[in-house]
């Protein structure tokens, strides 16, 4: 196969691939879900129930990515994503890398965006597993400070959106206020993709020349209490922290550049 024939396949099967997310999404929120909440009656039971699907429906995704060509992937020390009540940051170089991470985690919280709620596509799984939702305003510490304690573990992206093209990490402070003010330790991965593939503002039919190959590193984790026992006040530990993640993730970023 030559290489313009390739690349118009992975066009074709990008689009497959994103129209059948949209299909799905919906087809749980009008029918999964619903028949969940006739038939189990407990609300906690209820959102572990929606999780494992979305965990199981994601996991059916990456696989029909993978097997149509689309894309590739490896991950190294998934062993350390055993465990539960983990605080798992990330960044964020693609529009798929929380499919990934909720394939991945069981589990799996994360903080998202309220507009979800008022797209057909996606509301419904984001109600059904119960997720934090970040217009919460100040109750949203407390959110993530339930949802860990509750045993979830909790992904979130520190840039808030997507790494930008030039590849410089710009990281918010409410993922390290998040780790210092519930004392959560931080379990981060490290995602790399090559060539760049759905990245800020690209649209799904931008492919790259050949197929994007991703890799996730789970990592070490980040002990916050050194921050914690530094700083005079948990605003200023949040500060050194998120100058720390900022380096730690552009490691990352400088390595897949050069």
């Amino acid at each position: 196969m030559t290489e313009a024939m390739s690349r118009a396949w992975r066009v074709l099967a990008t689009g497959l691939c994103f129209l059948t997310f949209g299909v799905g999404g919906l087809l749980l929120g009008l029918l999964i879900f619903p028949l969940m909440r006739a038939l189990i009656r407990h609300p906690t039971a209820r959102v572990a129930a929606a999780r494992k699907v979305i965990q199981m429906a994601f996991r059916g995704f990456i696989g029909m990515m993978r097997g149509l060509g689309v894309l590739s992937y490896e991950i190294h020390h998934r062993d350390r994503l055993r465990r539960s009540g983990m605080l798992v940051l990330a960044n964020h170089p693609s529009l798929i890398d929380v499919v990934f991470l909720m394939a991945l985690i069981d589990n799996a919280d994360c903080i998202v965006k309220a507009a979800l709620t008022r797209n057909p596509a996606t509301w419904g799984p984001v109600t059904a597993a119960g997720f934090v939702f970040n217009d919460s305003g100040a109750g949203l510490l407390e959110d993530c400070q339930s949802s860990l304690d509750a045993g979830s573990n909790l992904i979130i992206f520190p840039e808030g959106t997507r790494t930008p093209r030039s590849g410089e990490l710009l990281l918010q402070r409410g993922a390290a206020n998040v780790a210092v003010r519930c004392g959560r330790d931080i379990t981060p991965v490290r995602i790399t993709v090559h060539p760049a593939t759905l990245g800020k503002g690209e649209p799904w039919y931008q492919v790259p020349p050949c197929k994007p190959h991703f890799v996730f590193r789970v990592e070490p984790d980040i002990a916050v209490t050194p921050f914690q026992g530094q700083a005079a006040s948990e605003a200023l530990a949040a500060r050194h922290l998120t100058d720390y993640l900022t380096d730690y993730f552009s490691m990352e970023t400088r390595h897949v550049s050069a």
